[in-house]
């Protein structure tokens, strides 16, 4: 799910502002996407009589992540993942939940590809459980974890489904983490290691892979707000952690191309229209640095070969930058996957506030939720101009390349009635209205190849536990059935017939 840096920095940048930094650095003064204002070249407007269609070839698909749906924690040689131990970890997870079960997709994975063909998919987003094929983080593959996920490769293709990878959905090998995790650059060579490991096993028939999912989400609300695994909250780990997220993309990238140069490759960005509170040039700055750190820290970094402006001067000591490391984060992305579920408005905070907070020194942003739109179950605006605001920005600022929808969804706990159906019209027109925007921004010029509705099924919710759902199918987490919700329905007619009928 998707996430945003919000201020929680704390003041251990005091530790790394030394000379050498407090100086700047030019790195950053290329980059000026970030002081853009947020293109709008029309605000849209929803007529549910309208009949939406969308292009030839169009990938309809839903997404799930390998720890919210497997289950099967310590089976087949699975390694232990940051997220068993933060969730065995008790407080961390709402209602003392956890993933040692979840969907039991491990073993009911020929039911959720069935799900799949009767929601008439062309294409299913799943990631690869790294501790699964490779349980310490390091040495050979584990046999029988990549068999699990070669079954389900052939599976999807025999039901005219595209296996769409994700390598890494944030469950790292938990020795990994011991041995100094993502802040640590030898990082770098045991995710390229680890692509190339599943690229040999799965290249032969995916041609469709992420590097990442939400790069953004993972750094800041693992290791400096800590309300994910592993539960960091150091300012140092956050920085350094994010640089060696970008060197592991670039890296990542030549080793999928070295094995496989034909596939498509890219990665899925947690990204949020980011919109000035006011008129005023203060908050028009404050919406271009949120921009930058919220929606470019990772992708400027693979496409430019360098970091924008979201702080006041870029901490290139603090986060370890060294000689080639620019070069070396450089990775041509055959798509740019958005994740997006909402709007980000955007301040500047006050001279007191900048004063008496030293984050607010190197960050002085201020960024809440929109509070125009109706609310979803999880707190969350539901803005379907966004999806085009941040589309359309993507199109401009990157010379209109291949988009992929790669997440959007609303959690929302409609259950069975009496009759067993779940009547969930609240999630239905939450997708129309994306999907209406989407279309707008494809008639407008973008080249938007899919779009992925979180999620298949209702799942674990990271640090929600199971009280939010999000699934086109319902899951009794007791029995482990699935019922195909209103919304599963609606989705399937429009998948089978590549538009939107006028009136649904």
């Amino acid at each position: 799910m998707t996430g945003a840096l919000s201020g929680a920095m704390t003041g251990a940048i005091a530790t790394a502002a030394t000379s050498s930094i407090l100086s700047g650095c030019n790195v950053s003064k290329a980059a000026h996407a970030s002081e853009r204002a947020p293109l709008r070249p029309r605000a849209l407007s929803f007529d549910a009589s309208s009949e939406i269609t969308f292009p030839k070839d169009f990938y309809w698909g839903t997404a799930t992540a390998a720890y919210q749906i497997e289950g099967a924690w310590k089976t087949g040689g699975k390694g232990e993942s940051i997220w068993d131990r933060f969730a065995h970890t008790p407080g961390k997870i709402k209602n003392g939940d956890n993933g040692d079960i979840a969907c039991d997709s491990y073993h009911r994975w020929q039911e959720d590809i069935a799900l799949m063909k009767a929601m008439n998919l062309n294409s299913y987003r799943f990631s690869i459980s790294w501790p699964r094929v490779q349980p310490s983080g390091s040495g050979p593959v584990n046999a029988k974890g990549i068999d699990y996920y070669s079954r389900i490769v052939d599976a999807l293709l025999s039901a005219g489904i595209r296996p769409f990878v994700t390598l890494y959905h944030w469950d790292l090998p938990q020795a990994l983490d011991e041995a100094g995790s993502w802040p640590n650059r030898e990082m770098v060579g045991r995710f390229a290691d680890y692509v190339e490991l599943v690229a040999h096993a799965l290249g032969d028939r995916v041609s469709d892979w992420m590097l990442f999912n939400e790069p953004a989400a993972f750094t800041y609300r693992g290791y400096l707000q800590g309300e994910l695994a592993p539960g960091r909250t150091s300012l140092l780990d956050f920085l350094r952690a994010t640089h060696t997220v970008n060197l592991a993309q670039g890296a990542g990238f030549r080793a999928l191309k070295a094995v496989c140069p034909s596939a498509r490759v890219g990665t899925a960005f947690s990204m949020s229209a980011c919109e000035p509170a006011t008129d005023s040039e203060e908050d028009k700055l404050a919406a271009g640095r949120a921009h930058a750190i919220t929606n470019l820290w990772f992708l400027e970094p693979a496409l430019n070969g360098r970091y924008p402006e979201a702080f006041t001067f870029l901490p290139e000591a603090a986060m370890e930058i060294k000689s080639g490391d620019l070069e070396k984060m450089r990775a041509p992305l055959d798509f740019i996957g958005i994740n997006l579920y909402y709007r980000t408005i955007c301040s500047v905070p006050s001279t007191l506030d900048r004063l008496s907070h030293v984050q607010k020194w190197l960050y002085p942003v201020d960024m809440i939720g929109g509070n125009e739109g109706p609310k979803t179950d999880m707190g969350w605006e539901v803005w379907p101009q966004a999806l085009y605001d941040m589309v359309m920005r993507i199109t401009h600022d990157f010379n209109r390349p291949a988009i992929e929808i790669t997440e959007s969804g609303c959690s929302y706990s409609d259950g069975p009635d009496a009759t067993g159906a779940i009547h969930d019209a609240r999630r239905i027109q939450y997708h129309r209205r994306y999907l209406h925007a989407l279309a707008q921004a494809i008639t407008d010029g973008a080249d938007v190849k899919g779009y992925h509705a979180w999620s298949l099924i209702d799942n674990f919710e990271w640090a929600e536990g199971f009280r939010q759902r999000f699934g086109l199918a319902y899951v009794d987490f007791k029995s482990q059935q699935r019922t195909i919700k209103d919304s599963g329905r609606w989705y399937a007619r429009v998948a089978a017939d590549n538009r939107i009928v006028a009136g649904e």
